[in-house]
């Protein structure tokens, strides 16, 4: 019997991401997915999506469009996120309710989604299963399923393999190779390696977004190297020290707490971001480092909390949201003045991630630099590796799981198209091995 893989999201575009897998009547989904930058621009413009429709959300362009799924939505069997990303988990809470399926993912992912489900004031209406990565899931009278610890920027990530009597799909969005990993295992090469020693991987469903870059992406200890340099190297005494990276990259948090001890500053998280990611995690056990600090949510305990900073600037270290100024973010409020602390020159701020390369977020941060840099204040920039893997990386998850065919994802074809230069050289034919795909637009696996 064939496979079918169903791309919903994701193909198109970075981000939104959602992929059915049907063999026979039975199928189930991979992620599901917000398109961020389509929210920040609606949100620029003054939108709040907690006043659109779901069909609002599509409509914008901010989740997937599962509408070409009306005709099997009752075959399918159990919804399987791989992560606790928004462009991977964000559209569950709106989607779910299509479909009479539980949703299954590791605890932090779950944990994650719950949260975001009662921040939306959505109640979900499918039960939440969690397992831990290297577990298998029977989900269907044909289909298993088996979550394989992965490394990225986040917790609990896996990569997750659909068994059917008839061969397995790999979906590696999303996936980085690191053998240094300041939290969590380094990923699971064994089982990636039996799976492929088996000969029966019809496809690998590979994130592409670094496909590009002719490199293997550093390992977060390489990261941690980066702002130790810059925490503990640049001089900071007597100003402000102020670190913004992505709410949801504990690894980093954990490094940065770190350093701050070592400079004897009282470390305080501001943003909602910053304590929904932690407050998962705390739930979990799986922060204890988190026990010293101070976490400061609401706005009129930001701006008391800021006023107490700005008296004692240099006792501080502050983790906040807005490494990519959007819009309502700490850093933005605070670069641009709208909240009570008043930057002086020296003081340190350092963006500890990278700029996603999308319209929005580029020329938000060009603005937010130019305030900061105008008051006099030192930017540290880059101080980042990234959590998806590159060209290396992708060689080396094909040499393990040997799959027949590759579906490059995770972008438009601008990320896409440059894996050809790599699997051509492994032996495969674009076109007939290495299969592009468009939202809508099915394959079928014999």
């Amino acid at each position: 019997m064939a496979i079918e893989v169903i791309p919903i999201g994701g193909y198109n575009e970075v981000g939104k991401n959602m992929t059915v897998i049907k063999y026979g009547d039975e199928s189930i989904i991979l992620d599901m997915g917000f398109h961020l930058p389509s929210l920040i621009g609606f949100e620029e413009q003054g939108g709040d999506r907690r006043n659109l429709t779901t069909k609002g959300l599509q409509k914008l362009g901010a989740i997937p469009d599962d509408s070409i799924l009306s005709s099997i939505k009752n075959t399918v069997k159990a919804i399987i996120p791989s992560h606790c990303h928004l462009d991977h988990i964000g559209a569950i809470p709106y989607l779910e309710k299509n479909y009479n399926a539980p949703i299954i993912a590791t605890p932090y992912t779950n944990e994650v989604l719950k949260i975001l489900a009662k921040d939306e004031k959505i109640q979900l209406n499918n039960e939440v299963i969690s397992k831990k990565a290297g577990a298998r899931i029977k989900v269907s009278k044909n289909i298993e399923v088996e979550l394989i610890n992965m490394t990225h920027s986040t917790l609990d990530a896996a990569n997750i393999i659909v068994h059917t009597p008839d061969g397995k799909i790999v979906y590696t969005n999303d996936f980085k190779l690191d053998n240094k990993p300041i939290i969590g295992k380094k990923p699971d090469y064994k089982r990636l390696k039996e799976v492929g020693e088996s000969g029966e991987v019809k496809a690998l469903i590979q994130d592409c977004l670094y496909a590009g870059k002719h490199m293997k992406t550093p390992s977060e200890s390489v990261a941690k190297e980066m702002l130790k340099d810059v925490m503990l190297g640049a001089d900071n005494y007597g100003h402000s020290l102020i670190v913004t990276c992505f709410a949801s990259h504990l690894a980093r948090i954990k490094s940065a707490v770190e350093f701050g001890k070592k400079l004897n500053r009282q470390i305080i998280l501001l943003g909602r971001s910053l304590s929904k990611y932690s407050q998962a995690a705390n739930n979990l056990g799986y922060v204890p480092w988190l026990q010293d600090v101070e976490i400061v949510t609401y706005s009129r305990q930001v701006e008391k909390t800021l006023h107490k900073i700005e008296k004692n600037r240099d006792k501080y270290m502050v983790i906040c949201t807005g490494n990519q100024a959007e819009p309502g973010a700490i850093l933005t409020r605070m670069g641009a003045g709208n909240l009570p602390f008043k930057f002086l020159h020296d003081d340190h701020v350092i963006f500890s991630c990278n700029v996603i390369p999308v319209e929005p977020n580029i020329e938000n941060r060009a603005r937010l630099d130019r305030q900061l840099t105008g008051k006099g204040v030192r930017l540290f920039k880059d101080i980042h590796v990234s959590g998806h893997g590159a060209r290396e990386d992708i060689r080396d998850m094909i040499d393990m799981v040997k799959p027949e065919k590759i579906i490059p994802a995770h972008g438009g074809k601008d990320h896409t198209l440059p894996i050809t230069d790599l699997t051509e050289i492994m032996g495969y034919k674009t076109g007939k091995d290495v299969l592009f795909m468009t939202n809508g637009k099915k394959v079928v696996l014999k």
